[in-house]
């Protein structure tokens, strides 16, 4: 059995929908937040709100490294 090549032509394209989901899933929390009165939930949300923004910090830095090599790619 023969490993799969690594393909990396459309790893931008996934890593910018990993972004957009992460966001909506920001903005989707952020509305939960607002509408219980739940404080754990709340604590436990904002929570999960920071490590996500941290996350998109982390993938806009993957997606840029991304394009970078795939520029490279085609320059070669």
């Amino acid at each position: 059995m023969k490993p799969n090549p690594d393909n990396r032509a459309d790893n931008v394209e996934k890593i910018q929908h990993n972004i957009d989901m992460t966001i909506e899933n920001i903005h989707r929390a952020n509305e939960m937040i607002e509408k219980t009165s739940d404080e754990k939930m709340k604590k436990d949300l904002k929570a999960k709100n920071e490590r996500r923004v941290e996350a998109l910090g982390d993938m806009r830095h993957e997606i840029k490294d991304e394009a970078n090599a795939a520029k490279n790619d085609r320059l070669q």
